[in-house]
């Protein structure tokens, strides 16, 4: 069931709403000349009607019971915000230019994660297209934009969005996303949306009021539960699959990043997870393969395994273990769920089975943690160092830029790019943005505005003496201004230098075969020389390569056993080149010598057969 205002053209357009409790609705064109309409309720509580003489563009609300006005929930335009009328949009006026496009495989892909607002002074789609260049040059090949869902005002994460199918009007709206995505196509580059079904925000949420949208039967950290589940859920099931449907279909984006889908309740003998696999499986065969990435803490493979075997069949998924495991090592924190981290052995175990916790005892959880995930494929699993949560949810927003040093920020991009998994860069950090990416709003409730400020004091009460100052003021203008990136840093000494080396390493991913191909089964990976050197090797095939990664801040001496080669050096984050210390290690590896590797504090090197 197609829902929302549906626009056939010639002036005519087809409304639908699901409100089944609802004793009358009609439709109130508010402008350009007012006008009511009944709508006809069917058997399953649909309300429907299509009237003539309505143009592209104007606006309306659906009038409940002949006294409230509520914006259309499946509103494909906001233009005066989420408080606002609804708008007719007609999406058959925008000319595309992609014809040709015919996807990025996911083993193949490299995610950029962006927020519109910081991304560019100007804060539109329109404004990320001419960076689009400089991103495949570095070897990008995916941009995944956070959620463009209407949000209160004009500077948010995305993530208190209160309405699914609207684009953000501050971004650009409809046709500016459109634009964006079309230029993407016509360069080559895939675009994949941050989309939201585990809650709305809190202001501008009018779906409270229709009565079966939520339910109090589970609770998430936002409040009450969508209702999946639960009497009056079809309707409910039905809006988020078609919303999935509405963003491939008519944006022609390539992929959709589920959000926190751990807090998505749904004890049905489908889960709505399933069902939107299934809607986007039967559109892909009428297509292009389009993907949907879920992000969950549950470590379950049910979530990424086929239909076939009892999984819901999403095509890959966030590996917070690998993120986890790899920041602890690199920084030595251990507040929160990072006391679950901090060994080696622990990445070493990321690379080899995608989870670190398979069913393991969690000290932070306080309980037994995670399956094993063998039988699911590498490139269904998503790894990073850095991304939106993981600085934005710092008090002060801090990247890896402000916690380790330069010779560490190489050695991360080679533990995120030589991995087996699909990578994932978050905006800025190939050239080692300094920039924080703070959190932050722009609501109009006072109540609201005041309860978000307290609720970040309190959140970071304890951090007061170690920054010794409070959490950024999260509604203030310049708390979003200061998390815009420096790109102009991107050309300028150690930075140039760290983007052509994450260049350097997109690179050898791609034209060597062993790390081309996304196969952890075809990996080893061990702990050397007192737990502080990582070893990697990676074969497919007659071609193999060899990896030593030296977390310490100390020189790493290693007798390593060395397979037959010869093999001849790729990468070395010491040479000079690099803004290195000179590096102690040969051009050539001879298997027939017998001396000591040298491995300069934290340092990578590659070689291959």
């Amino acid at each position: 069931m197609h829902i929302g205002s549906q626009y056939l053209g010639d002036r005519t357009c087809k409304f639908t709403l699901w409100a089944p409790l609802e004793g009358d609705v009609a439709v109130h064109l508010v402008a350009p000349k007012e006008k009511i309409i009944p709508l006809q309720k069917d058997e399953r509580g649909y309300w429907q009607g299509t009237v003539n003489n309505v143009e592209p563009g104007c606006l309306y609300f659906y009038q409940l019971d002949g006294q409230v006005d509520r914006a259309d929930p499946a509103s494909h335009s906001q233009p005066q915000g989420v408080h606002g009328p609804s708008q007719v949009v007609d999406h058959s006026s925008f000319t595309w230019t992609d014809g040709e496009w015919q996807g990025i495989p996911l083993e193949q892909m490299v995610i950029y994660e962006l927020h519109v607002t910081t991304f560019t002074e100007e804060g539109t789609f329109e404004s990320i297209i001419p960076r689009i260049p400089e991103l495949l040059e570095l070897g990008v090949n995916a941009i995944e934009i956070m959620p463009v869902a209407q949000f209160p005002g004009d500077r948010n994460w995305g993530y208190d969005g209160t309405f699914p199918y609207a684009v953000q009007n501050s971004y650009g709206g409809v046709d500016g996303l459109k634009k964006l995505v079309d230029a993407c196509h016509q360069q080559g580059m895939a675009v994949i949306l941050d989309v939201v079904y585990n809650h709305l925000g809190p202001e501008g949420n009018y779906l409270w009021g229709f009565g079966t949208y939520f339910t109090d039967h589970y609770k998430t950290p936002w409040g009450s539960a969508v209702n999946f589940d639960g009497p009056y859920s079809d309707g409910v099931r039905n809006y988020f699959v078609q919303n999935a449907l509405y963003w491939l279909e008519t944006f022609h984006i390539d992929s959709l990043r589920l959000d926190a889908v751990h807090a998505i309740y749904d004890f049905g003998a489908k889960h709505i997870l399933a069902e939107i696999a299934e809607a986007v499986a039967e559109l892909s065969q009428r297509g292009y393969k389009r993907y949907l990435i879920a992000e969950s803490d549950l470590n379950d493979p049910r979530i990424i395994r086929s239909p076939e075997v009892g999984g819901y069949g999403i095509d890959a998924q966030w590996s917070d273990d690998f993120h986890h495991a790899l920041h602890t090592v690199l920084t030595g924190e251990n507040q929160g769920y990072y006391q679950d981290f901090g060994q080696l052995e622990q990445l070493a175990k990321a690379y080899r089975e995608g989870f670190v916790y398979t069913w393991d005892y969690s000290p932070h959880r306080h309980r037994y943690h995670g399956n094993k995930a063998s039988d699911c494929f590498s490139q269904q699993f998503v790894v990073c160092s850095q991304n939106h949560d993981q600085v934005g949810n710092r008090m002060m927003g801090d990247r890896l830029t402000s916690l380790i040093s330069f010779e560490g920020l190489k050695l991360t991009a080679a533990a995120v790019l030589l991995s087996p998994y699909v990578p994932l860069l978050f905006m800025g950090e190939e050239y080692g943005e300094t920039a924080p990416f703070l959190y932050f709003v722009s609501h109009s409730d006072p109540d609201l505005i005041k309860g978000v400020r307290e609720g970040r004091k309190a959140e970071f009460a304890a951090f007061f003496e170690i920054y010794g100052q409070e959490a950024p003021d999260p509604q203030a203008v310049e708390t979003m201004k200061r998390s815009r990136l420096n790109w102009e840093k991107r050309h300028e000494g150690k930075n140039r230098m760290l983007w052509l080396f994450y260049q350097k390493l997109l690179k050898l991913r791609q034209e060597i075969p062993a790390l081309a191909n996304l196969d952890r089964h075809n990996l080893e990976a061990s702990v050397i020389e007192s737990n502080k050197v990582l070893q990697l090797r990676r074969w497919c095939e007659n071609n193999q390569v060899l990896c030593w990664l030296n977390f310490s801040q100390e020189v790493g001496k290693i007798k390593a056993n060395i397979p037959s080669g010869p093999w001849q050096k790729q990468l070395d984050s010491a040479d000079p080149t690099w803004g290195g210390n000179n590096s102690q290690l040969p051009e050539i590896l001879n298997t027939q010598s017998q001396e000591t590797l040298v491995l300069n504090p934290e340092s990578v090197v590659v070689y291959c057969q």
